[in-house]
């Protein structure tokens, strides 16, 4: 697990991602590793495993934990950027980490 985050329940869905530090504004919370796919790869996936691919660019790719877990909100701490989750403005240590995908 990178270091500053933590993944538990969220109130939010199922797993979420929290700070286990404060962060800065425009501080990198989380830099992805997700899996490069070929559709067919994408076809032998199990039902709860297709709930994390995304197309970026033409290609699928399996969000890998713990960036699969980070949850969605209008009113997001984090964007993204080059693969990255990054703070949109300081976040506190507990606080959950959000994007709005």
């Amino acid at each position: 697990m990178p270091n500053g985050i933590i993944v538990k329940n969220s109130n939010i869905e199922g797993k979420g991602v929290f700070a286990a530090r404060d962060f800065k504004k425009d501080e990198i919370v989380l830099k992805w590793n997700p899996k490069i796919l070929t559709p067919k790869q994408v076809e032998e996936l199990s039902k709860e495993d297709k709930k994390y691919v995304s197309c970026f660019e033409g290609k699928f790719v399996l969000m890998q934990p713990p960036e699969r877990y980070i949850n969605h909100s209008c009113d997001a701490n984090t964007y993204t950027k080059n693969n990255c989750d990054v703070a949109k403005r300081g976040i506190a240590k507990g606080e959950e980490i959000t994007t709005d995908y």
